[in-house]
């Protein structure tokens, strides 16, 4: 099965994250679109005097928001989450794959984050800390926030049955 083909939640626990989230980004990555590549190229052109002048320069503002919205609409969407009896899974697969997985050994602390934006879309974001120096926290943004609460609540059941066991 394409990573493409996968929908919201597959027969191996994979789930993927919720639409809201996918408009969410969409609506931060405007912006980061119009900064790059939509000023340079924007100031560029007009500054060169090229034709269509200030509204050719505000074109590429507006194709510089959209390219922004639809990679932050994308990564979005080809995120997946599952957590299982061995730790918590994560799936990414824009241009780059990458699948990562954080074993309950490893998590030292468990924080759910919210920011206004977050709030108002009903999404938390799941920070898990590790064991480790660098590179020690797995970050799950655009959650629904029920689930990233669950996730919490279960990874650190998990972390104190383990404790318990020693």
């Amino acid at each position: 099965m394409t990573s493409s083909s996968i929908p919201a939640e597959t027969n191996d626990g994979w789930r993927q994250l919720p639409l809201r989230a996918a408009r969410l980004a969409a609506i931060s990555g405007i912006s980061t679109g119009m900064v790059f590549p939509g000023v340079p190229l924007a100031v560029a052109w007009w500054w060169q005097d090229l034709p269509g002048g200030i509204a050719a320069a505000v074109c590429w503002l507006a194709a510089g928001a959209l390219l922004g919205a639809r990679i932050a609409w994308r990564r979005m969407r080809r995120t997946w989450w599952r957590l299982d009896h061995s730790g918590l899974g994560l799936r990414r697969d824009l241009w780059w794959q990458r699948d990562t997985r954080v074993p309950t050994s490893r998590v030292q602390h468990l924080d759910v984050r919210r920011g206004p934006l977050q709030r108002r879309f009903r999404l938390a974001t799941l920070v898990v800390h590790t064991a480790g120096s660098r590179f020690s926290a797995v970050v799950l943004d655009g959650l629904d926030e029920a689930d990233a609460e669950h996730l919490r609540d279960t990874l650190a059941r998990q972390l104190d049955q383990d404790a318990d066991a020693l």
